[in-house]
């Protein structure tokens, strides 16, 4: 996939099911940091928080994945998230079996508040 200009980009040129996984992982992770932005890094779509990176996600030919890279989200959350667990602070999960909205929320909520203790803020 050549480097989307938007979100709005990537997520069209998805097949059916990953973009409707994305979108609904999107959209938890807008409610639970209204204030964050959105934008494109490393060819995927991604949120930052104060400016610094929040979270980010992707779709691939087997499974989509939640990219928190955060060993304090890894550490608060570590059972929770073992079924999804791959290793250096990826999580992935299949279009049809998402990654439960509540613990998207923790996960962002988790990064928030890591960011605005690296931050001051």
């Amino acid at each position: 996939m050549a480097t989307p200009a938007s979100v709005e980009d990537y997520l069209s040129a998805l097949p059916q099911e990953s973009r409707a996984a994305l979108e609904r992982l999107r959209a938890t992770i807008r409610a639970a940091a209204p204030e964050a932005t959105e934008t494109i890094s490393y060819q995927m779509p991604a949120f930052k928080n104060q400016g610094r990176f929040l979270v980010s996600y992707a779709a691939f030919k087997d499974h989509c994945s939640l990219f928190p890279a955060s060993k304090a989200v890894m550490e608060a959350h570590g059972e929770a998230l073992r079924p999804y667990f791959t290793g250096k602070g990826t999580l992935r999960f299949l279009a049809d079996k998402p990654i439960p909205d509540a613990l998207v929320r923790k996960i962002v909520k988790t990064r928030i508040e890591e960011i605005a203790a690296a931050t001051g803020r």
